[in-house]
């Protein structure tokens, strides 16, 4: 990592860029292949992708989709200290959700005019869960705890195959933990493809969810245009650590690695207003990265990555907003104080016994977060994610003479006589049903 000393705030953009993240034609076209292929033949194109892409034969008894049985026989699979781990987790993720669980809200706003809004869940909603190198069961927690409190009645989880057919026991023991038993052995562009426009064994969902490689963000984006919703816009993996005088190296070191290690085009950065610190931590890097498993890819993603000496804390917070990072580390002597002037961050993880890493498996918070400088204007996963929030209004006679004239004047202003016209018939017909009243209370 190379470390910028007090970089002008002119200086501070280029050191704010991410690597540049390009959506090839090639990679698009490809995508867009995939979709009619997939759109055209349905589960047979599913069945070659996985043996071209997975190296798994689909074609025999069961073919798409998991059985039962074996949906059943996976906890044999998993150890019982990571099923107590997950099931942990499960609670502590469902307990944080169940909060944002939105409540009956209803408003008179003249006399006789009630309005309220009600969350209905998302009717089908497609999971998509990588399993190569790395498979995120953890992901799946993040994302069917929140679809399952919701009440979507239709989850359909995708997931690629493993070359013997068989999917990873740990994914379909979460799975089978969320109570999530539609579940296609299937990966890639091809997965989010049959998503969203549905194959034989492949129901067509509203809603996309999940994380994937430039191809799958591609896909994403291209079902957008068959009028199926997506998450939020994906990109790899980001962190940045704010550490002051108070920072212990060793674990500034380790929070920067465990996002480094996700991926060679992961981008980390570090700010300090302490030389000592950036220098110390610097060194823990080289000493922790020889000892990582995915030592070679996280190496790589700290060519992308950057150290700054910055002036004091109150620099490194602006720093930071501009940057708007996916996960923000506040390794400060005062954390909560600082955490105020947050405004740009996916996630935000106070004090120096705060890991990042807790964030992305069980301390209950979302790790679906925006990337690539999205956190301006977007918010992680959570239950609102999965709801729809419809609005409705009842007015009484009392209520339509109320508003009723305030709407024609404005529908009359715009030109718009028919939305006037709609009032005024209403009150006409409520003024003669007053005078048949009175005439017949005269009689």
């Amino acid at each position: 990592m190379n470390i910028f000393q007090y970089p002008s705030r002119p200086e501070w953009a280029a050191l704010q860029q991410r690597a540049a993240q390009q959506q090839s034609a090639e990679v698009e076209q490809r995508v867009q292949q995939i979709f009619e292929d997939v759109r055209q033949r349905g589960d047979a194109a599913l069945v070659d992708y996985g043996r071209q892409f997975d190296r798994a034969d689909l074609s025999g008894a069961g073919g798409l989709r998991v059985g039962p049985e074996e949906l059943a026989a996976a906890g044999a699979q998993v150890s019982s200290e990571l099923q107590a781990a997950i099931r942990q987790a499960h609670a502590n993720i469902l307990r944080f959700h169940e909060a944002q669980v939105p409540r009956p809200e209803q408003v008179e706003t003249m006399p006789g005019v009630s309005c309220w809004r009600r969350a209905v869940p998302v009717q089908r909603v497609g999971l998509y869960i990588p399993g190569g190198t790395a498979p995120l069961f953890s992901t799946l927690l993040m994302l069917g705890v929140p679809a399952k409190l919701a009440g979507c009645p239709h989850i359909v989880l995708c997931t690629p195959p493993q070359p013997d057919g068989s999917v990873n026991p740990v994914i379909l023991f979460t799975a089978r933990l969320l109570g999530i038993d539609t579940i296609v052995k299937a990966g890639g562009a091809q997965a989010v493809a049959a998503l969203s426009g549905g194959t034989e064994s492949v129901p067509a969902v509203d809603k996309i969810f999940g994380p994937g490689n430039r191809y799958v963000t591609a896909a994403k984006q291209l079902a957008t245009r068959y009028g199926v919703a997506i998450d939020m816009p994906a990109g790899p993996s980001e962190i940045l650590v704010m550490a002051d005088a108070t920072a212990n190296p060793a674990f500034v070191a380790a929070d920067l690695l465990s996002q480094a290690e996700h991926g060679p085009d992961s981008q980390v950065i570090l700010l300090s207003d302490s030389l000592y610190i950036l220098e110390q931590t610097q060194a823990a890097v080289q000493r922790q990265l020889q000892e990582l498993p995915r030592a070679e890819v996280a190496a790589q993603a700290l060519t992308e990555s950057r150290a700054v000496l910055l002036r004091d804390v109150e620099e490194m917070l602006d720093f930071s907003n501009e940057y708007a990072p996916e996960h923000l580390i506040l390794a400060v002597e005062s954390p909560e104080e600082l955490a105020a002037g947050v405004t740009n961050a996916g996630s935000v993880f106070l004090g120096h016994l705060t890991p990042e890493a807790v964030g992305d498996y069980a301390s209950g918070t979302n790790h679906t977060l925006p990337t690539n400088g999205y956190a301006r204007n977007y918010s992680g996963v959570s239950l609102d994610s999965f709801l729809k929030k419809i609005t409705f209004q009842r007015l009484t006679a009392e209520g339509l003479r109320n508003v009723g004239p305030i709407t024609e004047v404005m529908a009359e202003a715009e030109g718009l006589r028919a939305h006037a016209r709609a009032v005024t018939l209403r009150l006409e017909s409520l003024n003669l049903e007053e005078q048949r009243k009175e005439k017949s209370v005269s009689s």
